[in-house]
């Protein structure tokens, strides 16, 4: 069963676009299946460098003239390689091919941004578009569900369907929301599979770790400390790691897609904290994994931290969607007055408390401070990505 993406038009634009279509995003995310859906009446040729039959048949076709180099491929309209980052010299060829004006269209698509986004940027400079392709924001994920037809209304839906969305959302909170997860009758076993090594490998390819049990452990405890502060020097002192080493592994899970980091904002340094640093996953599923923690009930412990993580990745993921127009911080001030999510999109602010319960938390301090009304984001309406202006 394919699930319907808000992508698919950013996707075709790019198709249709006379730039190289660069595509990111986690491993099992659901790049190639929504690119071959796109394409699914067009003239395409796969190449995939995590097989080296495709590899050596596109390192083949680069060393003849690209004319001749693209009919070896049988001249497609389209030319998709997967895996791109396998292939250092990928974005130099491409170049060449496309200053040669050949009449296809190019997508690179990679599970890393380690090697094939700097490598873009640096070959393919004002020649490429990017799309990052998150897992699924919970509209997309209702698709999987009869109940929830993708014609009625938000507001109807939440009118008429509350229930159906609780116990829908508290799915996702547990599960996640891969594509393959959503749709599997047994998702905690898959995401097991999934985090047991799977999401790593880029990071493990890149030859700097060489076994997943650090980082396995770095991941362990950031999991355990979704919602809070997270202090490098403290991780470091636990994991018997030095800092630089801890720093390392943040980065590396950040461009793979594992996780991501939310700084606080400030304006003023002398009574907000101005250089903290909260660590969230992209997707709850691979969290709770770690944790071996599938509890789908509303009394679970962690709820409260759970489902800030899950609101603040709902939101992060319809911004990297959109490439990226607003920043997303967490605030802070030194006399412990807090704010969960700060959203600042061009000139204008807005300000969140993430609660479960409907409890109200104390929000004066960044209203006197800012003139921004602290607003609370609970689990009455899942739809927590609309939030994001587009």
């Amino acid at each position: 069963m394919y699930l319907k993406r808000s992508a698919e038009e950013i996707l075709q634009e790019i198709i249709a676009g006379d730039k190289v279509g660069i595509i990111l995003g986690a491993r099992q995310v659901g790049k190639t299946t929504l690119i071959q859906h796109v394409l699914r009446k067009q003239e395409a040729v796969f190449l995939n460098f995590d097989v080296e039959v495709d590899k050596a048949r596109f390192q083949a076709a680069a060393g003849l003239p690209p004319a001749e180099g693209l009919g070896s491929l049988g001249n497609p309209r389209v030319l998709v390689v997967d895996e791109a980052q396998r292939l250092p010299e990928a974005s130099r060829i491409i170049k060449g091919w496309y200053d040669a004006r050949l009449p296809v269209k190019i997508l690179l698509l990679g599970s890393s941004s380690l090697n094939l986004l700097d490598q873009a940027v640096e070959s393919l400079t004002g020649r490429n578009r990017k799309l990052t392709l998150p897992p699924l924001l919970f509209s997309e994920t209702l698709s999987s569900q009869a109940w929830a037809t993708s014609r009625m209304p938000r507001d109807q839906l939440l009118r008429h369907f509350a229930p159906q969305l609780r116990a829908w959302l508290q799915q996702r909170l547990a599960f996640g929301a891969y594509p393959e997860v959503v749709l599997t009758p047994a998702p905690a076993r898959l995401l097991r599979e999934l985090s047991a090594d799977y999401l790593w490998k880029d990071v493990l390819q890149t030859g700097l770790i060489k076994t997943p049990d650090p980082i396995k452990r770095l991941l362990l405890l950031l999991a355990h400390q979704v919602g809070s502060e997270v202090s490098v020097n403290e991780l470091a002192t636990q994991l018997r790691m030095a800092r630089p080493t801890v720093e390392r592994y943040l980065d590396l899970l950040e461009r793979t897609f594992v996780i991501f980091r939310l700084p606080s904002f400030s304006t003023n340094p002398r009574k907000e904290i101005a250089k903290g640093r909260k660590v969230f996953f992209w997707d709850t599923g691979v969290r709770n994994a770690l944790l071996n923690a599938f509890a789908t009930e509303e009394l679970r412990p962690d709820i409260g931290p759970l489902w800030e993580n899950w609101t603040i990745a709902e939101i992060a993921k319809r911004n990297a969607l959109l490439g990226a127009p607003a920043e997303l911080f967490f605030w802070r001030s030194r006399t412990r007055s807090e704010v969960d999510l700060v959203i600042k999109q061009q000139d204008r602010l807005r300000a969140f408390e993430i609660k479960w319960s409907g409890r109200r938390a104390r929000s004066r301090a960044f209203r006197d401070a800012y003139g921004v009304k602290v607003e609370t984001i609970g689990p009455e309406n899942p739809f927590v990505a609309d939030l994001l202006e587009a």
